[in-house]
């Protein structure tokens, strides 16, 4: 803050936001002696809840001890419940009847495509519904919550010491819970964000250097 030098913010956004809520009528009034705790705005909506972060491997899919017999009947009724949901999507709408056979056909691909990727996300992050991060450096790729707004290799730039970046690790949604920040159209939203490190680890543990960031959404057709 410009008059009392106390108040510290992250930025002028921030800073104008506490003054309107408070500030302004607290600002100076503290003698110079003061704790530093008096430096601190007064509104708590600038610090996030702080948490632990617990990490463990994630469980295959399949136990080891499993059978084919019970895999076959998970894919066999899989497989009803999917073509029963194809059978729903194959209903034509009357605000479509007025599009040729073409089009349907592609539309309707796109969105069983659509659901396919997002009931996917949904089965694997089920198995632990509280996570907010995924790890995964240089194995499989992300758990994308969408088909759409994927990046290419071309969109990833590189480190700027020149090396590739590559999948480290995911940020998923249900941080914004976490971090009480999750009112409909109110707040910040991601359907998930997939980070990208140097594949060399230059730098070493030294310095902080900046890394890259794939921001991916819901789909429209995701519900």
């Amino acid at each position: 803050c410009g008059r009392c030098r106390r108040a510290a913010y992250c930025g002028p956004e921030h800073q104008a936001l506490d003054w309107r809520r408070g500030h302004r009528r607290s600002c100076g009034q503290h003698a110079a002696g003061d704790d530093l705790a008096n430096a601190i705005p007064e509104h708590n909506e600038f610090l996030f809840p702080e948490y632990e972060i617990l990490i463990e491997p994630e469980e295959p899919e399949f136990p080891a001890d499993s059978t084919d017999d019970e895999q076959g009947a998970e894919d066999t009724s899989k497989g009803a419940k999917e073509q029963e949901e194809l059978g729903a999507a194959g209903t034509a709408d009357e605000a479509f009847q007025s599009l040729d056979e073409e089009t349907l056909e592609a539309m309707a691909k796109h969105e069983t495509a659509e659901e396919k990727i997002f009931q996917m996300f949904k089965k694997q992050v089920a198995a632990e519904p509280e996570q907010i991060i995924r790890y995964c450096r240089g194995g499989e790729g992300p758990l994308w919550v969408s088909g759409e707004n994927r990046p290419e290799e071309k969109d990833i730039p590189n480190c700027a010491c020149g090396a590739k970046r590559i999948f480290e690790f995911q940020i998923m949604p249900q941080l914004l819970n976490h971090l009480q920040v999750d009112s409909l159209g109110e707040s910040i939203d991601w359907g998930t964000l997939v980070v990208y490190t140097c594949a060399d680890s230059c730098g070493g543990e030294s310095e902080y250097l900046e890394e890259f960031i794939w921001k991916q959404d819901y789909s429209m057709g995701c519900t």
